[in-house]
């Protein structure tokens, strides 16, 4: 009988523990959040596993929440522990413009102490899991007129060393890194930061910009023969630096870019163009339909959608319903640590990509 008993446990443990080491090798949902307080209720979604409150700042060295509106939001963000355990809300520092003093404040050893300490600070002050590190971008030229110097790279190491040995093993740090070659290669110090650091957030999105000067994809999946920028280009670039797939988390666009079309051959698409402007997911279903003369395409190389205007000569790059798919398999496939977008409020709440994500990690 005993015997027949643990037979029938291994059993059952050998049909348990695939579905077990499922859940534990599950990827990451990641939604960064800029709005107000009474609409994350609107926008959230439990299967979220994390949060990530866009944007805190720097007031001298230390982190600061610039106003009441955000300290709303923020404890909106954290009350939603209470009903899923398992989420997690980090603080964002920086953004786009968003991290001007950063390069002076990070230069010096006491800065970067000052700073980790109101990191923690903050943290347990808003019962918040972490810090996510949005400055764009060390060491090179990004924002108009914001300081950086070549020294950047390796103080943003010491920076992270730092925060890991203010903020124990229990709190979360995540940075941002572009998906474009140069900023790939040249803003941050991969290998050396990977060991403090819980996720690397690729940017893989704005992948051609306001100054490219010809229609592409701004958040393709794969390159191509005339655009080497790409999701798949970037999570190579971090393999040659043997960068752990558990610790890369790729990025998804809930908005897209317009450019007026100067010369067309082919549906817009790699054409002389300009940048007009960002459009969100909801706009771009409500106001940019087939029916409305923006004919939608797909580059099956590419794995990326596209819109194009004959008449009014625009094109619009963005992620849709099937790109995401793709590119949630890829994160699957990969076994990369998961997805993170920008941001929640951009798309429908219901029925919206959100949906999609959630959808392809299921199967």
């Amino acid at each position: 009988m005993k015997k027949y008993l643990l037979l029938s446990t291994v059993w059952i443990c050998s049909l348990l523990l695939p579905a077990l080491s499922n859940r534990l090798r599950a990827q990451q949902v990641i939604a960064y959040y800029s709005g107000k307080a009474r609409q994350i209720n609107t926008y959230y979604n439990h299967r979220i596993t994390e949060i990530i409150f866009s944007f805190c700042h720097l007031s001298g060295n230390r982190l600061t929440v610039d106003n009441k509106k955000d300290t709303l939001t923020i404890r909106a963000l954290v009350a939603l522990k209470k009903k899923n355990t398992r989420l997690k809300i980090l603080l964002s520092l920086g953004g786009w413009g968003g991290c001007k003093s950063c390069s002076d404040v990070f230069s010096s050893d006491s800065g970067r102490k000052e700073f980790a300490g109101s990191v923690l600070d903050l943290i347990h002050y808003f019962n918040a899991d972490g810090i996510d590190l949005d400055w764009e971008f060390p060491s090179l030229a990004a924002y108009p007129e914001h300081p950086f110097k070549v020294e950047d790279k390796v103080n943003f190491t010491l920076l992270v060393r730092t925060l890991r040995n203010k903020l124990g093993k229990s709190k979360e740090i995540s940075v941002i890194c572009a998906g474009v070659t140069p900023f790939l290669e040249g803003s941050l110090d991969l290998p050396d930061i990977a060991p403090f650091i819980d996720r690397i957030n690729l940017m893989t999105y704005d992948l051609i910009g306001s100054k490219t000067h010809f229609s592409g994809h701004h958040t393709p999946l794969y390159s191509t023969s005339w655009q080497t920028a790409s999701v798949d280009h970037a999570v190579h670039y971090l393999d040659s630096l043997k960068i752990p797939h558990k610790k890369i988390c790729i990025g998804l666009a809930f908005y897209g870019r317009e450019y007026q079309i100067l010369d067309n051959q082919a549906d817009g698409l790699n054409q002389p163009a300009v940048f007009q402007k960002f459009i969100t997911m909801n706009d771009i279903r409500k106001e940019y339909t087939d029916d409305q003369g923006y004919l939608t395409h797909w580059d099956s190389l590419a794995k990326a959608a596209y819109k194009y205007n004959d008449q009014d000569k625009i094109f619009i790059t963005y992620d849709d319903e099937r790109s995401i798919a793709a590119k949630v398999k890829y994160v699957k496939d990969k076994k990369l640590n998961g997805i993170f977008f920008w941001e929640m409020r951009l798309d429908r709440p219901k029925q919206g990509l959100m949906d999609v994500i959630f959808r392809e990690m299921k199967k």
